[in-house]
């Protein structure tokens, strides 16, 4: 895990989207007990209550739930949840635009399915 204590992203969402990732890339896996809030909090200097506060954004997500005196652990399809958002995410802030473009460029359904095809063959 790397945090930006410089960046613009708060550090709770910096934990819930480090933690989000590392199930995303299969670092987590589901039924997987993840770092503790302790843990991250001693090894990242950062405040029990802030790491506490970007995992409360996962359980909200149903990525990770608590086991009552173990800790917290990964979600049963929590990377399909993931997936499935990301996929959303992408449709939102490129698909759409992406089309708009092409629409202004008087580029054809066709033609822009041609360009995608290209695209995926280099």
């Amino acid at each position: 895990m790397k945090f930006k204590f410089n960046d613009t992203d708060p550090i709770y969402l910096q934990v819930a989207n480090q933690i989000e990732d590392a199930i995303f890339n299969g670092s987590f896996l589901e039924e997987e007990q993840i770092p503790s809030t302790t843990e991250i909090s001693k090894n990242f200097h950062i405040n029990p209550a802030t790491v506490l506060k970007g995992m409360n954004i996962l359980v909200n997500k149903s990525l990770i739930y608590k086991k009552r005196g173990l800790g917290m652990f990964v979600s049963k399809g929590a990377r399909e949840i993931i997936i499935e958002h990301r996929k959303e995410l992408f449709y939102d802030q490129f698909v759409t635009d992406f089309v708009r473009e092409a629409k202004n460029l008087h580029i054809s359904e066709a033609n822009l399915l041609d360009l995608i095809k290209r695209g995926y063959n280099k």
